[in-house]
């Protein structure tokens, strides 16, 4: 099985930073699902989480390849293990920092907006663009952004399948804060 993240856990905080072979940081099946067995066993011994990504990319969401595969039952099964791991993060037992740097799209928007805080790198951009595709999350999404900047925000978000920037991020509350480098100001956060 290949690596799709690494776990850095020194001093009073762990860093989950996604990682893939193309560096997209794609929530494949088998990354939702190696996701989840890592939050549930740090869960275990909780301190703050940041999860957090690359240079160019916090995730590029859910893989369409693997999407465009599933059959009507199967689809819904990739849709409940989503849901389980989102619903871990949100309920972890410490603080959870999503620390944003690049692209964050689709179920990885997800995965961020079910992170306690998120911290935003300048060039961070944000979008839930499966509209485009004819797709819409089923992650929770849905429930998490109005909740976080409004229905109205969030409709044009989802529906538009419009990216953001970091700075109209921040002042629509889709983040608590732009920093240069996001693990940095989350560590100093903690």
């Amino acid at each position: 099985m290949q690596t799709v993240f690494k776990i850095d856990s020194t001093g009073d905080v762990t860093v989950l930073s996604l990682q893939s072979v193309d560096a997209t940081n794609r929530l494949t099946c088998s990354c939702v699902e190696a996701l989840s067995e890592a939050v549930s066993e740090l869960a275990r011994d909780p301190k703050p989480l940041i999860i957090t990504g690359n240079t160019h990319f916090f995730s590029a969401g859910a893989d369409l390849g693997e999407i465009a595969a599933l059959t009507g039952p199967a689809a819904y099964e990739f849709s409940k293990l989503g849901q389980t791991l989102m619903n871990a993060v949100e309920r972890f037992p410490a603080p959870v920092y999503a620390a944003i740097r690049g692209y964050c799209m689709g179920g990885g928007l997800d995965l961020a907006l079910a992170c306690h805080r998120r911290i935003a790198s300048p060039n961070a951009i944000f979008g839930h663009r499966g509209a485009v595709l004819g797709l819409i999350t089923g992650w929770g999404g849905t429930q998490r952004l109005p909740r976080l900047v409004g229905k109205g925000r969030a409709l044009e978000m989802l529906v538009a399948a419009e990216k953001i920037h970091a700075s109209e991020a921040l002042r629509i509350g889709l983040v608590d804060a732009v920093a240069e480098d996001p693990v940095a100001s989350a560590r100093e956060i903690v």
